[in-house]
C-alpha cells in the first residue's frame, strides 16, 4: 500500500482544523446574552479571535503530539538525535503569520471601536474651513485658529468628554440623558429632565441613552456585561456612554475598577422597560420625588 503524500495529509489536516475552528468560534458560549446594539459588534470580533485562537491551538498542540510520537526514543536506541540547524523559510513563516494576524485584529478592533462611537465623543472641538474637510482640534489648536488671517471659523469652546460617544451627527440627539455619579461604594442616577434620583438605572427599550459620568473620589469603572460596554469614571474628567438597549430585562451593573475596600459590593442594576412601562415608571417616581 502506497503511503499518502505529506502534501495531501497537510491539506486534509488544514481542512479539518479550519472547520473545527469555525465551529468553535460560532458556538463557544463564552459570552452572556446580548442586550444592546453594540453587543453584536463586540461578539463578532470576539468570535473571530476565538476562531483564530482555536486554529493556533490545534496546530501547535497537534504538532507537539505528532513529534512526540514520531520522534520518541525507541527501546535500545542510544544514538544522538539528528543535528538540525534550523530553517530560514520556517523562521520567516512563523514570524510573518502571527504578525499578520496581530495587525489584522488590530485593524478590526479599531473599526469596531469607531462603529461604537469611540472616536466621536461629545464635546470635541470642531473647526470648519471653506475648502478643506472637517478636523478635530485640541483647545490650543482652536485658540490658534482664532488668530487673524487663520481662515478658520472655530466652534464655541466646550469641555471635551471622553468615552463611547454617539455616532457622527448624533451627539446631542439622545432620547434620554442620565447623569451618573460614582462614589465609594455606589452609583447614583440623576434624570435631569424629571428630577428623579435613583440607585438603579431605568431606561426604555429601543431608544438612545446618554450617560454623563462624574466621580466624587477615586476612579471607578461602569460595566454592563450584557451590553458589552465599559467606561471609566474619572475624578475631574467628563466621560460618557451612549447605547440603545435591545432586550427588556434586568442586568447587573458592576464597578470593574478596584476602588477601595468595598469595591466588590459596588453593584447595582439596569432595568430595561418597554416604552409604555418606562413612562409609567417616570410618572410614579416623579410623584414620589415631589411628595
Amino acid at each position: 500500500m502506497k503511503q499518502i503524500p505529506a502534501s495531501i495529509l497537510t491539506l486534509l489536516a488544514g481542512i479539518v482544523i479550519t472547520l473545527v475552528s469555525l465551529w468553535v468560534g460560532q458556538h463557544h458560549g463564552l459570552l452572556p446574552e446580548q442586550a444592546s446594539e453594540q453587543a453584536p459588534l463586540v461578539d463578532r470580533f470576539f468570535s473571530v479571535m476565538v476562531t483564530i485562537g482555536t486554529a493556533l491551538f490545534l496546530v501547535v498542540q497537534g504538532a507537539l503530539i505528532i513529534f512526540i510520537i514520531k520522534f520518541r526514543r525507541r527501546s535500545g536506541d542510544e544514538t544522538d538525535g539528528l543535528p538540525i540547524e534550523g530553517s530560514i523559510p520556517l523562521e520567516i513563516l512563523w514570524t510573518a503569520v502571527p504578525a499578520i494576524i496581530v495587525i489584522g485584529l488590530g485593524i478590526y478592533s479599531v473599526d469596531v471601536y469607531a462603529q461604537m462611537g469611540g472616536f466621536a465623543p461629545a464635546g470635541g472641538m470642531v473647526a470648519h474651513h471653506h475648502t478643506r474637510p472637517h478636523h478635530w482640534f485640541t483647545p490650543d489648536a482652536v485658540a490658534a485658529s482664532l488668530e487673524p488671517n487663520s481662515g478658520l471659523m472655530a466652534a464655541p469652546a466646550t469641555l471635551a468628554k471622553y468615552g463611547i460617544g454617539a455616532a457622527a451627527g448624533q451627539t446631542d440627539s439622545a432620547d434620554l440623558t442620565v447623569n451618573v455619579t460614582g462614589l465609594q461604594y455606589a452609583w447614583l442616577f440623576n434624570y435631569p429632565d424629571s428630577g428623579i434620583v435613583s440607585g438603579e438605572l431605568h431606561v426604555p427599550l429601543g431608544q438612545s441613552v446618554q450617560l454623563n459620568f462624574t466621580a466624587q473620589d477615586v476612579i471607578h469603572s461602569f460595566w454592563i456585561p450584557q451590553f458589552r460596554l465599559k467606561q471609566d469614571v474619572i475624578p475631574g474628567e467628563n466621560t460618557e456612554l451612549h447605547f440603545v438597549a435591545t432586550k427588556v430585562g434586568t442586568y447587573p451593573v458592576v464597578c470593574a475598577e478596584l476602588c477601595g475596600g468595598y469595591h466588590g459590593s459596588m453593584r447595582t442594576q439596569i432595568i430595561v422597560h418597554n416604552p409604555d412601562e418606562f413612562a409609567v415608571w417616570l410618572q410614579q417616581n416623579q410623584i414620589a420625588s415631589h411628595a
